[in-house]
């Protein structure tokens, strides 16, 4: 005879052990115990009689019991012992709350931290902790779908204006949904799915100076500046070197050598992955002998204004300049970079190939082959001694500031 409804919720325990069994038919059957009601599933698999446990009334109803024991029953039709399936899908289950977004993300970022320049991979941490992490991170990798990371993680982005940035975190998500594929936690990128989802980017040069004149403003603007002796290193730095603002942030004191007048930056924190030097001008050497009293104990030249175990902000050097009263649109810590190039090609007519290569673009011989990091460093030495003489003239109002071209 089955049970029913009413008899599961009122049968009390008789209190003799072990407790009181009332069966439903099939095997499945409800032990009735002092500390509860268990039901259990009676079945016989390769010849020996075994026990499955399916759960406890009343969080497994009568009719869920009669649905997990058909299951059970389904898998012994096939040849499979249900118990050895429960304890296999509970490892699963375990497995898969491990590998959360936030496990495989942080193991990605560790095995291929090699691929990437130091300041990319900060960079890259940072985006993952702040904008993905939280939202995403605590789910299990396998179980989510294109609408979690698009509600969720761009739409978020979006909804503040960061365009740019909810395209390249997609693109980093993209990145870990792949190495889930590959080491067998995930099925697939979902983020493939949302192709056509996302608002599309702005395309915009990084704002500079190319005028001399207003160079020459800048570069008084600059001297005048009243802020940290780090920051105010930095922007003095910046149009001397021209290296690329995470390169400048993240110098290190063992990295220059300013008896040589030396900067080598490791290939590490370079875009193209190659070591780079940068001949340093009497007036550079002269701006880090200053700050060196202020930063020489630790590890960074431009060390974090709050701890020194960090290198300075990348929002430092636009800040100050955002201060000076120039704007987003007028000049970058970036645009330094195109104000050198600029003026050494059309107005100083230095040698292109020249500042190509100290800017640690891609410069390749008649054989395309690339050059390696000393080519032509005499030459460049002098290119930059001049830029820098060139450049207190600007500031000094001593050097011509018209355009090339100009009347």
């Amino acid at each position: 005879m089955a049970l029913t409804d009413t008899f599961v919720r009122t049968t009390k325990p008789s209190g003799k052990p072990p407790g009181d069994k009332y069966a439903d038919g099939q095997g499945l059957y409800l032990h009735v115990k002092n500390a509860g009601k268990y039901w259990r599933l009676s079945y016989r698999y390769l010849g020996k009689q075994k026990t499955l446990a399916l759960g406890v009334y009343p969080a497994v109803t009568l009719a869920q019991a009669r649905q997990r024991r058909d299951k059970a029953r389904a898998l012994l039709a096939d040849g499979v012992d249900p118990s050895t399936a429960k304890r296999q899908e509970k490892q699963a289950k375990i497995a898969e709350a491990a590998n959360t977004f936030e496990a495989v993300a942080r193991d990605w970022l560790a095995r291929t931290s090699a691929k990437r320049a130091e300041i990319t991979q900060l960079k890259v941490k940072t985006w993952l902790e702040k904008d993905a992490f939280p939202f995403i991170g605590n789910m299990p990798i396998a179980t989510i779908g294109p609408r979690d990371v698009l509600e969720r993680v761009v739409r978020k982005l979006e909804a503040r204006g960061a365009i740019d940035t909810a395209h390249r975190l997609k693109q980093l998500c993209g990145q870990v949904f792949r190495y889930a594929v590959v080491t067998g936690l995930a099925e697939r990128d979902v983020t493939a799915d949302l192709r056509d989802a996302l608002t599309a980017k702005t395309t915009a040069n990084h704002a500079a100076i190319t005028d001399p004149r207003l160079v020459g403003e800048l570069l008084r603007s600059i001297q005048d500046f009243k802020g940290h002796p780090c920051t105010l290193a930095a922007l003095k730095l910046s149009p001397l070197v021209f290296v690329r603002p995470g390169e400048l942030r993240t110098a290190a004191w063992a990295e220059i050598d300013l008896d040589a007048a030396e900067w080598r930056i490791p290939g590490a924190k370079m875009k193209m992955k190659h070591d780079h030097i940068v001949p340093l001008s009497r007036q550079a050497v002269e701006i880090l002998r200053g700050v060196q009293p202020v930063s020489g104990h630790g590890r960074y030249v431009f060390p974090s204004l709050r701890t020194g175990e960090r290198p300075m902000s990348e929002n430092t050097v636009n800040a100050a300049l955002r201060a000076m009263g120039y704007s987003a649109d007028t000049h970058t810590g970036h645009g330094f970079r195109a104000t050198a190039r600029t003026i050494m090609d059309e107005v100083l007519n230095e040698r292109v190939d020249l500042i190509e290569h100290q800017l640690a673009h891609a410069v390749k011989d008649v054989n395309g082959r690339a050059y390696n990091r000393t080519a032509h460093l005499p030459a460049r030495r002098l290119m930059m001694q001049r830029w820098a003489d060139y450049l207190d003239g600007l500031r000094l109002g001593t050097e011509c500031a018209e355009p090339s071209g100009s009347a």
